[in-house]
């Protein structure tokens, strides 16, 4: 067993049932141009927190540890698109399904859709395309969790607040025990990440816990 310091308490965790997974860093949240910087936001954050992400991929990678990677983004006739988000993303001008500097925004199979370059899944590598915040909506990622054994995540990418805590959430209810990596999360908003990660950790771990990326490389090596 392998034991990493962590808030609120050590976690606790078998690589062997262990999965890295890493949310939605996508050119279209994390590149220039993409529909996070069109929004508005400063990417800088996102593209930060990338070669903590790497160190665990590359970790995990050694050990033959489970990763998948998630992806938002939706069907090119934009079908399962729900109105009222597709109308939210449009507020500011630059919404989904439209063209941007990498292809239609969100759409699957655009350029800008696609993991960046640092991160890029390799052969083996669980791929899930979503089309909602959360990792479990509308996808097989529990029957592949289920089908491996896997009991616990260890989960990074973007944004802390959005996608990373409704996937959270999400597997907190279906009993896995989540570890969220402080600096190998991020959202466009600091505020909105430290609330985000304290949120994961307070009440004696209500959603799970939280650590660093040295952390776990520490622990695990």
């Amino acid at each position: 067993m392998t034991v990493i310091k962590a808030l609120p308490y050590d976690f606790t965790c078998d690589i062997k049932n262990t999965a890295l997974v890493i949310i939605d860093m996508q050119r279209d949240f994390c590149a220039p141009g993409g529909f996070g910087e069109r929004l508005g936001n400063d990417i800088t954050p996102t593209r930060r927190i990338i070669p903590a992400i790497a160190a665990l991929l590359n970790l995990f990678r050694k050990h033959g540890g489970m990763i998948i990677h998630t992806r938002e983004g939706h069907l090119p006739d934009l079908s399962d698109c729900p109105p009222s988000k597709l109308a939210r993303s449009k507020a500011k001008g630059a919404g989904i399904g439209d063209v941007g500097p990498m292809g239609r925004i969100l759409v699957r199979g655009e350029f800008g859709h696609d993991i960046v370059e640092e991160l890029y899944p390799i052969e083996d590598e669980w791929i899930i395309d979503k089309p909602g915040k959360g990792a479990f909506y509308r996808t097989d990622l529990e029957a592949i969790l289920q089908r491996n054994g896997i009991t616990s995540l260890i989960v990074t990418g973007v944004t802390t607040h959005v996608c990373v805590h409704t996937t959270v959430r999400e597997a907190n209810d279906r009993g896995y025990e989540c570890l969220v990596v402080e600096d190998a999360t991020a959202a466009y908003d600091i505020a909105d990440h430290e609330a985000a990660i304290q949120m994961i950790h307070q009440q004696g771990g209500i959603f799970g816990w939280t650590t660093n990326c040295d952390k776990i490389i520490q622990a695990i090596q």
